[in-house]
């Protein structure tokens, strides 16, 4: 009993953070829905890049945004819960489902909303004609925010995609699934070193991101091509953000 117990608890914060993403995987593997709002908030977030938006409307979006994906990820724990003690038609059981999508609908519709308000507005539509990226140039804090989260999704696809195969029998080479937390590491010190002029800074961030990639390591939890997979994915992600807007393509 008590050896069940442990595998329902979390030993430390790394545990609890890694069975979260195993959820928010597990959601992206089995959820087709899931999996195109993904799609979306990636394309929403490379056309943040073609806008001008201040901090107010960045803010709005990316908030609309994960609260369309958070209301996936409740509407799936509480379908498998209902599966979980159903396994037969019962009006209840369809109730709680149905009530479920209906959060996400919601959350959908309110996604929509803020999106018309900020992207389809004239002023943002003239700012859009004017100058690609004039604005977001201006904006380095912004760029950042829109780097780490297309780092996050492309991780989860990646992970998701892997799972995916495994479920068909398919054989997953070493190393193709990148380390989630050395990718995000190492995403920030590069957002980090572009923006930053302070040496102090950029060091204790490059500490930190080899403290990481260590641990992930030392605990077996990733191999090192692992690791370089999502080291090489974070910093890839983040340098093609800038170098979009530096070049102007």
């Amino acid at each position: 009993m008590k050896k069940d117990e442990k595998k329902l608890t979390n030993d430390n914060f790394i545990e609890a953070c890694n069975n979260a993403v195993n959820g928010i995987v597990y959601t992206a593997t089995t959820q087709r829905n899931f999996r195109i709002q993904l799609l979306l908030a990636v394309i929403i977030m490379i056309l943040c890049l073609f806008y001008g938006l201040d901090t107010t409307q960045f803010l709005c979006l990316v908030f609309a945004l994960f609260f369309v994906l958070f209301a996936e990820l409740v509407n799936t724990a509480i379908e498998t819960v209902v599966d979980l003690f159903v396994d037969v038609y019962h009006p209840k059981a369809k109730i709680a489902k149905d009530v479920a999508a209906g959060a996400v609908v919601l959350s959908a519709i309110n996604a929509l909303i803020v999106g018309y308000f900020i992207f389809f507005n004239t002023e943002n539509l003239s700012e859009l004609s004017q100058s690609v990226f004039n604005n977001m140039v201006k904006s380095p804090v912004h760029l950042a925010f829109v780097a780490i989260i297309l780092v996050i999704i492309a991780v989860v696809a990646i992970k998701a995609a892997c799972a995916k195969r495994k479920q068909r029998g398919e054989l997953v080479r070493d190393g193709f699934v990148p380390s989630g937390q050395s990718a995000l590491a190492f995403a920030v010190l590069t957002a980090i070193w572009i923006n930053s002029k302070d040496i102090l800074t950029f060091s204790l961030a490059l500490i930190l991101s080899l403290l990481i990639i260590g641990e992930r390591y030392h605990s077996n939890a990733r191999t090192k091509a692992e690791i370089a997979f999502g080291v090489g994915m974070g910093v890839l992600i983040v340098v093609m953000v800038y170098g979009l807007t530096i070049f102007k393509i």
